[in-house]
């Protein structure tokens, strides 16, 4: 199967573009950029609080690079579902970081926050295709997928 999922295209500057869509964290929905330069989906410390029922998360033992950042310190959290389209991802343990600082930027120019980034984990795994032309996103998928091992 392969589900499709439409994607906005926002300019950042003069020569810069992000894509964002929009997925479900526990039936809640939110918003992520689509980046296949990052190695991991991650998702913001401080706003995921609204999808988990816990306040307290696990350390990550291994600093984050990335996002405009150096290195960072990060958390850990156990997501029971996350759907992107079609697809429905069980139990993915995902990194929490402090990605204030993307939604300062977004918020001077205009643009709504984002609750996280959609890795190259997630897109790999699925065979993401991104097309610009009918600016949708699909992905590959039999059935929901554990990410628990």
């Amino acid at each position: 199967m392969v589900t499709t999922i439409p994607f906005k295209i926002l300019t950042i500057d003069a020569e810069g573009y992000h894509l964002t869509i929009k997925i479900r964290i526990n039936g809640k929905f939110a918003n992520v950029i689509i980046d296949t330069g990052a190695s991991k989906t991650v998702f913001d410390l401080k706003k995921i609080e609204k999808y988990v029922t816990q306040k307290k998360f696990d350390k990550h033992e291994k600093l984050s690079t990335g996002l405009g950042s150096n290195k960072m310190k990060s958390q850990t959290t156990t997501l029971k579902k996350i759907l992107i389209g079609d697809v429905e991802i069980i139990n993915y343990t995902t990194v929490l970081l402090d990605l204030s600082h993307v939604n300062k930027s977004y918020e001077l120019i205009g643009l709504s926050p984002i609750e996280g980034v959609l890795g190259s984990d997630i897109l790999l795994k699925y065979k993401a295709v991104i097309d610009f032309e009918k600016k949708i996103l699909k992905l590959k998928h039999k059935k929901a997928y554990s990410a628990a091992k």
